[in-house]
């Protein structure tokens, strides 16, 4: 079984890419339109020699060959407003799963079966990081997404008619057509409003402007607090009500940083671990009993 492409040749394709001239897109394309495009036989023995003999050597030979394939296929995808660059090494690693899955022996070259798997890797690149809030989650809207924007391009605004056209050809439901198509046309909002904007704009639409924080309201604040408080007072008067060794477990168990196991009360009481538990169950009745009755107490008062 051939082992995967992994680390190594991703590393060697980023060194790749640096030794081009650092920062230049330009230079890494012009570099790899130089590397020689491979013959049939030859791309069939490179093939055959990483799957029969897991020769990375042969394997780094395809993925070099086809490195200009993926820059081609990336490019068509620069409409998004994402980094050309990152959108080519999301196709480079398509580019080595597809070699790691090759098989010559069903006569179909490896750039026609590549192109699936450099597609694959670019969308969900795109998917990822087109908006703060993912626009497709599932196999259907991913679809959905790429033909749907494909076709805006052509269209603007679609129609009822486009709508159900669209929605029939990609067999979908109208709505989820409608749905992807708000999305595509929405845009992200920041939080906070720009460094040049108005503090006293009263058009200012920013997040900011018109989101509550209710953490900081008073009145919360000082409800919690009481809450809190309360709930301290209501639990030191329940603990007062139980013996003092049903106080020692619950203080051990459950109300110290380091809570104690049932060994080391049952060797400290010299009592069986099971002993303990069945202390600790009763004390715990004992004490939710206890505690209802001061809440009970409380509100009345």
């Amino acid at each position: 079984m051939c082992t995967k492409i992994g680390r190594p040749m991703i590393q060697d394709l980023a060194l790749y890419q640096s030794n081009a001239t650092v920062g230049s897109l330009e230079a890494y394309i012009y570099r790899v339109n130089q590397i020689p495009m491979l013959s049939l036989d030859e791309e069939i023995d490179f093939a055959e020699r990483y799957r029969d003999q897991n020769d990375l050597a042969a394997a780094r030979s395809l993925v070099m060959a086809h490195l200009r394939f993926v820059v081609r296929v990336a490019s068509g995808y620069s409409g998004y407003g994402l980094n050309q660059a990152d959108l080519i090494q999301e196709g480079n690693i398509g580019l080595m799963k597809a070699v790691r899955r090759f098989d010559p022996s069903v006569g179909v070259r490896l750039v026609s079966f590549a192109v699936h798997w450099i597609k694959a890797e670019i969308h969900e690149f795109i998917i990822r990081n087109w908006r703060i809030v993912k626009v497709a989650t599932t196999k259907a809207q991913r679809k959905l997404f790429f033909k749907l924007r494909n076709a805006k391009k052509r269209l603007g605004w679609f129609s009822k008619q486009e709508i159900a056209d669209v929605a029939d050809a990609l067999n979908v439901s109208a709505v989820e057509v409608e749905r992807m198509e708000a999305r595509l046309n929405a845009n992200d909002v920041g939080f906070d409003a720009p460094d040049d904007a108005d503090a006293d704009n009263s058009n200012a639409v920013a997040p900011v402007y018109y989101l509550e924080d209710h953490r900081a309201n008073p009145a919360l604040q000082l409800e919690l607090l009481d809450n809190a408080e309360q709930g301290r007072d209501g639990l030191h008067l329940a603990l007062q009500q139980l013996d003092e060794r049903s106080q020692e477990i619950i203080q051990a168990r459950w109300l110290s940083d380091g809570k104690a196991t049932l060994k080391t009360l049952a060797d400290k009481y010299q009592v069986s671990q099971e002993r303990i538990r069945q202390l600790e169950k009763n004390a715990m009745l004992k004490l939710r009993a206890a505690l209802q009755e001061v809440n009970i107490y409380a509100i009345q008062t």
